[in-house]
C-alpha cells in the first residue's frame, strides 16, 4: 500500500513538473528573461533611480507576465506552423499537450496581471506601453510574418519597447534617455533577427514565414542589409555619452561592440555561410548584454 502511495505521489509530481515546464515553454522563458533584462537595466538607467530589490522584482514580474502573454498569443496563433518546424514542434500548443483554451486563458490572465502590476506599482504610462507592445507583437507582427518581410521592422518596435517601458517606469516621462535606449535595441534587432532567419531559413520557409529582406532567401542583399544596420548602430551607440547618460569608458566599450558587429556582418557577406550567420547571431546576444551592463555601470548621476 505504501509503495502504491509513493508511486501515485511520484506520478503527481511528474505531472506537475511537466505542466510547469509547458508553461515555461509557452511564455518562452529564456527569450522573455532577455526582454525583461532590458527593461530592468533601462529602469535603473533612469535619473534618480537607485537599486531597490522590491521595485526590481516587481518590474521583472510585470515585464515577464506581459512578455509571456505576448509569446503565448504568438504560439496560439502559430500552432499549426509551429508543428511543421523541427525546432518548435514540441511547443505545448503545437504538440497538443496544451489546449488552445487553456493557453488563451493563461495569456489573458498573465497580460492583465502584468499590465496591472506596471500600473499600480509604477505608472499608467509604462503600463500602457506594455499593453501596446503586447498588442503589436501578438496581433500585428505575428500574422504579418506570413505576408511580408516588413514584419521584421514591425516586430522590432515591440522588441525595443521594453527599454522605453523601463525608463518610463523610472521617470514617469518620455524624455530623450528612454528613446535612446529604445533606439539601441531597435537597430540591434535587425542583424540579430536576420542572422536567426538565415540559420533557420529552411524551417521558416516550410512554415511560410517571410522574414529575410530578399524573397530569394539568404542572399548577398540580406548580408548587405545586415552590414547597413550594424553600421547604423555605431552613431546610435554614442548617444548615451552625448546626452550625458553614461561616461566615456562605456562609450568606448559600446563602440568596440558595435565595430565587432560590423565585422561579423562583413564576414557573413564575404562567406555567405550558415556558420557566419551563427556568429552574427551569437555575437548579437553578447552585444546587448555587454552594452546595457556597460551603460549601467558607467551611469552618470544626472542621466538623460
Amino acid at each position: 500500500m505504501q509503495q502504491e502511495d509513493t508511486t501515485i505521489t511520484r506520478s503527481a509530481s511528474f505531472n506537475l513538473a511537466s505542466k510547469v515546464k509547458d508553461y515555461f515553454q509557452l511564455i518562452k522563458f529564456t527569450l522573455s528573461f532577455m526582454v525583461v533584462f532590458s527593461t530592468v537595466v533601462s529602469y535603473l538607467m533612469a535619473p534618480q533611480v537607485s537599486f531597490d530589490l522590491l521595485s526590481v522584482l516587481l518590474l521583472f514580474t510585470g515585464g515577464l507576465l506581459i512578455t509571456g502573454s505576448a509569446n503565448a498569443i504568438n504560439q496560439i496563433a502559430e500552432k499549426d506552423t509551429d508543428a511543421l518546424m523541427k525546432r518548435t514542434a514540441t511547443r505545448p500548443v503545437a504538440s497538443g499537450r496544451m489546449s488552445v483554451n487553456n493557453a488563451t486563458a493563461f495569456a489573458i490572465a498573465t497580460g492583465v496581471l502584468g499590465v496591472g502590476i506596471m500600473w499600480y506599482w509604477f505608472n499608467f504610462s509604462s503600463a500602457m506601453i506594455g499593453l501596446f507592445s503586447l498588442f503589436l507583437y501578438g496581433f500585428v507582427y505575428t500574422p504579418l510574418k506570413k505576408v511580408n518581410s516588413i514584419a521584421v521592422l514591425v516586430g522590432a518596435i515591440p522588441g525595443a519597447l521594453p527599454c522605453l517601458i523601463g525608463w518610463v517606469a523610472g521617470t514617469g516621462n518620455f524624455s530623450a534617455g528612454g528613446w535612446i535606449l529604445f533606439a539601441i535595441q531597435f537597430f540591434w534587432q535587425f542583424p540579430h533577427f536576420w542572422a536567426i532567419a538565415w540559420v533557420a531559413h529552411q524551417d521558416y520557409s516550410k512554415a511560410g514565414f517571410k522574414l529575410l529582406p530578399s524573397d530569394k532567401g539568404p542572399t548577398r542583399f540580406t548580408a548587405v542589409q545586415t552590414i547597413m544596420y550594424s553600421v547604423m548602430m555605431i552613431p546610435v551607440g554614442i548617444l548615451p555619452y552625448m546626452y550625458k547618460m553614461s561616461g566615456e569608458a562605456s562609450m568606448w566599450i559600446v563602440l568596440g561592440c558595435n565595430l565587432w558587429m560590423v565585422y561579423t556582418s562583413i564576414q557573413l557577406y564575404r562567406r555567405m555561410a550558415v556558420a557566419s550567420a551563427r556568429m552574427v547571431m551569437f555575437s548579437s546576444y553578447f552585444y546587448l548584454a555587454l552594452v546595457l551592463l556597460a551603460l549601467l555601470a558607467d551611469k552618470l548621476p544626472e542621466a538623460g
